[in-house]
C-alpha cells in the first residue's frame, strides 16, 4: 500500500512537477518585470493558466496566435472561431471575451472622462478594440459637446460585408437629439484595408455639407481596418 501511494503522489510525475515550476518561473518573470519582460504568447498564455488549469497551456497559446495572427486579433474572435483551435473549449472562449469586454469598457472609461481632441490616441484605441474585429461593417458616431467632451457613442448602422448604408439626415437629426456641436465618424472594413473606397469619400462629403448647414462640425472620419486605421481629414478629404 505504501508503495502504491508514492507512485500515485506528486513527486511520481516529472512532468506534472516541471509543469508547476514553468508556471511559477513565469509568473515571477511578470511580477518582478512586467508584461514587457514577456513574448505575446507567454503573456496569453499567463492568462489561460486560470481559465485552463490542469493543462499545458503554452502550445494553446501559440496555435491561438498562429491562428489569428496578433493578441488584439486573438481578444477579437468570435467564440465559434476560437473554439476550433484545440484546447479551447466554449466556456474558455466565453471568458476570453469577457476579458476582452472589460477591456473595451475600460478603454472607453478613458475616453468619456477626457476632452476626445487631446486623448486622441485613446480614441483610436477605444475605437479599433471595439470595431476592429467585427464580421460585418458597422457605421459608428462619437457625438460631442461643445468642449468636445463625448455625449454619447452609438452605431447607427450595420451592414454587410462591405458596405453598410448610411443617411446623413438620420446622423443630423441624431446630432440635434442630443445637442451636439461635433461629431467624429467611425466605421470599420472588415476585410482589414482601411483604405477608403469612393463610396466612404462621396458620404463623407455628404454629411460634411448637412452638417455645416447646420453647425454641426465634423472632426473626422476614422476608418478602422485589423491592426491599422486611416483618417480621412489627414487624407485631406474633410
Amino acid at each position: 500500500m505504501t508503495q502504491v501511494a508514492e507512485q500515485s503522489g506528486p513527486t511520481a510525475n516529472p512532468a506534472v512537477s516541471a509543469h508547476g515550476g514553468h508556471r511559477d518561473r513565469l509568473r515571477k518573470r511578470f511580477v518582478e518585470n512586467g508584461h514587457q519582460a514577456l513574448a505575446d504568447y507567454e503573456l496569453l498564455e499567463l492568462l489561460l493558466f486560470r481559465l485552463i488549469p490542469r493543462r499545458d497551456t503554452k502550445p494553446v497559446a501559440k496555435a491561438l496566435l498562429q491562428r489569428f495572427g496578433s493578441l488584439a486579433e486573438v481578444m477579437g474572435a468570435p467564440v465559434h472561431l476560437l473554439c476550433e483551435v484545440d484546447g479551447i473549449g466554449n466556456s474558455v472562449a466565453q471568458d476570453l471575451k469577457v476579458i476582452a469586454a472589460v477591456n473595451q469598457r475600460a478603454l472607453r472609461e478613458a475616453v468619456i472622462k477626457r476632452p476626445v481632441l487631446s486623448s486622441w490616441s485613446s480614441v483610436i484605441d477605444y475605437c479599433r478594440t471595439a470595431m476592429s474585429y467585427e464580421s460585418r461593417e458597422q457605421f459608428r458616431i462619437l457625438f460631442l459637446d461643445k468642449k468636445n467632451a463625448l455625449i454619447a457613442d452609438e452605431i447607427q448602422q450595420s451592414g454587410t460585408v462591405d458596405h453598410t448604408p448610411v443617411y446623413p439626415r438620420e446622423v443630423i437629426r441624431r446630432a440635434l437629439e442630443l445637442a451636439s456641436t461635433a461629431v467624429i465618424l467611425v466605421h470599420n472594413h472588415p476585410s482589414g484595408d482601411p483604405s477608403p473606397s469612393r463610396a466612404d469619400i462621396e458620404m463623407t462629403g455628404r454629411i460634411v455639407e448637412a452638417a455645416n448647414a447646420m453647425g454641426i462640425l465634423v472632426h473626422d472620419h476614422i476608418i478602422i481596418g485589423k491592426g491599422d486605421h486611416t483618417s480621412l481629414k489627414s487624407l485631406g478629404h474633410i
